[in-house]
């Protein structure tokens, strides 16, 4: 008897982006799935995909590079990947089986089939959102935890800001440094955006970035004092603004710098003697720093969570068609929290 055919509907790079990326540079198409059962032998994990994440380092992977970058390119014609919540159909792989619940790197498809099983996280904390997993109990809870504990290393009544504070890494970072005991201001793209920070995410205050003519005076508005830590997710104008604004011997957790990713040519810094005469440490990380940490603050996290510590925001799509769509919502500032696709609820 011939064995059924799968459909698997999947997302492709296109072309290579250069600019603003748009929806055009990707396309949606159906394929065969791969056999779902893992050959004998093989230790491979085939999974089916629930949630995919949206995420602004994608950007970097859509544009060919002369030079190797930190993750290799988008290759054409081929599927995206990132980071995503699985169920596992079949393994060979001795810590899986089917029906385990995992997050790491997937494939923008229906089915992918895993040959580094070693790089998954299985999920313990099923009775929370399974969403949560591109989240804040995710690449983005990592990020938010790793950088401001390991890297900027907050210390209670200290001034934090950070930029982007509405994003996925943003409005977790917040709530860790009021939980520490510090002020902590963020900035957003929309009125809508500020007005939560406050209200949901118990910021001190928070601004607009688009309203602002002076930058830099807006800081000094928010920060009378100076800052200790900045945690920067934006980069160009708002680092240059922020470097005056520092304390001697602040620190800046160097997360991302999204207003760069679609430009041609990156825009310049001009206040960098400020590294200087203020005594500054910039310090820039990746997620995998902490992945030896990961189950320790996969706890911490569950924790504050369950007790109502934290709360998170997710903006979810659904179906890999809206895909395309929502990848480009990040670099709009039109998305409302972290930004996600269902393609099966489970």
């Amino acid at each position: 008897m011939a064995a059924t055919v799968v459909s698997n509907k999947r997302v492709i790079l296109k072309r290579y982006v250069t600019g603003l990326v748009s929806e055009d540079d990707m396309e949606v198409m159906t394929v065969e799935a791969p056999p779902l059962a893992v050959p004998a032998g093989s230790k491979t994990v085939v999974v089916k995909n629930l949630y995919i994440s949206c995420d602004p380092y994608m950007r970097n992977r859509m544009t060919y590079h002369e030079e190797p970058s930190y993750v290799p390119d988008f290759i054409l014609g081929e599927v995206l990947v990132n980071f995503g919540v699985m169920k596992v159909i079949s393994s060979g792989h001795q810590d899986f089986k089917a029906g385990d619940l995992v997050w790491g790197i997937t494939g923008w498809e229906e089915y992918t089939v895993i040959n580094n099983p070693e790089t998954l996280f299985k999920i313990n904390h099923p009775e929370l959102p399974l969403s949560y997993y591109t989240g804040i109990l995710g690449m983005p809870g990592l990020t938010a935890f790793g950088g401001f504990f390991e890297v900027a290393k907050p210390k209670k009544g200290e001034y934090v800001f950070i930029s982007s504070a509405f994003g996925a890494v943003g409005q977790i970072v917040g709530q860790l440094a009021k939980i520490t005991g510090c002020y902590v201001v963020g900035s957003a793209g929309s009125d809508e955006k500020v007005n939560l920070l406050k209200t949901k995410f118990g910021f001190d205050d928070a601004f607009n970035y688009k309203k602002e003519l002076d930058l830099e005076a807006a800081l000094k508005r928010c920060f009378p004092d100076g800052i200790d830590i900045y945690f920067e997710n934006v980069g160009g104008a708002m680092l240059d603004a922020v470097l005056p604004n520092m304390r001697v011997a602040g620190r800046i957790a160097a997360c991302g710098m999204i207003s760069q990713y679609n430009l041609e040519q990156p825009e310049g810094v001009y206040n960098t003697i400020c590294i200087v005469t203020k005594r500054l440490r910039m310090q820039g990380f990746l997620v995998f720093d902490f992945y030896d940490k990961y189950y320790q603050i996969e706890e911490q996290i569950a924790g504050y969570l369950k007790e109502g510590k934290v709360t998170y925001t997710e903006d979810v799509v659904e179906g890999l068609d809206a895909a395309p769509a929502a990848l480009v919502k990040l670099f709009t500032s039109s998305s409302i929290g972290k930004q996600l696709v269902a393609v099966a609820r489970e």
